[in-house]
């Protein structure tokens, strides 16, 4: 078998590791997402829950808000704007500026996901976090181990409807 070089690097490869946790929990996510049949990429939530809390906010709000860069929020709100989650409309106050807010059909989705989705993967990552302990690097090591052994489908109130 291959070293894990990100692993045994230990501090060196922190965002290498941090990154390929973050990719396997928005893959776990995902799937929870397809399985809800809600038809929305994982990544594409935060700004709709953004929205959601926070009423109508311009691009760049929304990309302080979700932390990214303007560039990548514009291409988000594209696609949710295609999908017909989100509109945008002139500020009121300065025709310059535009603002995002939800959609009826935008806002159904959020309410749903509030009720169904959103709780199973919360669920499951306290449950994936449960009783971690002791240096960052052992508890990245367990997240990930944990990850392996059972996806975030199989893990919280998920293992209930499994």
């Amino acid at each position: 078998m291959v070293e894990d070089v990100v692993r045994a690097l230990g501090f060196l490869c922190m965002g290498s590791r941090l990154r390929r946790i973050g990719e396997k929990l928005q893959a776990d996510t995902q799937q929870i997402i397809d399985a809800a049949g809600l038809g929305i990429q994982a990544g594409q939530f935060p700004f709709l829950a953004a929205i959601d809390r926070a009423g109508p906010l311009t691009i760049g709000e929304l990309a302080q808000a979700v932390g990214i860069t303007q560039p990548g929020a514009t291409r988000t709100t594209g696609q949710l704007l295609e999908l017909g989650f989100i509109d945008m409309q002139p500020a009121p106050d300065d025709q310059r500026r535009r603002l995002v807010s939800l959609t009826e059909k935008g806002q159904e989705l959020v309410d749903y996901a509030k009720r169904s989705v959103w709780p199973r993967v919360t669920a499951a990552v306290a449950d994936l976090c449960n009783n971690l302990d002791g240096p960052i690097l052992e508890q990245l090591a367990a997240i990930e181990d944990r990850l392996v052994e059972a996806p975030l489908k199989l893990r919280g109130a998920a293992k209930e409807e499994v």
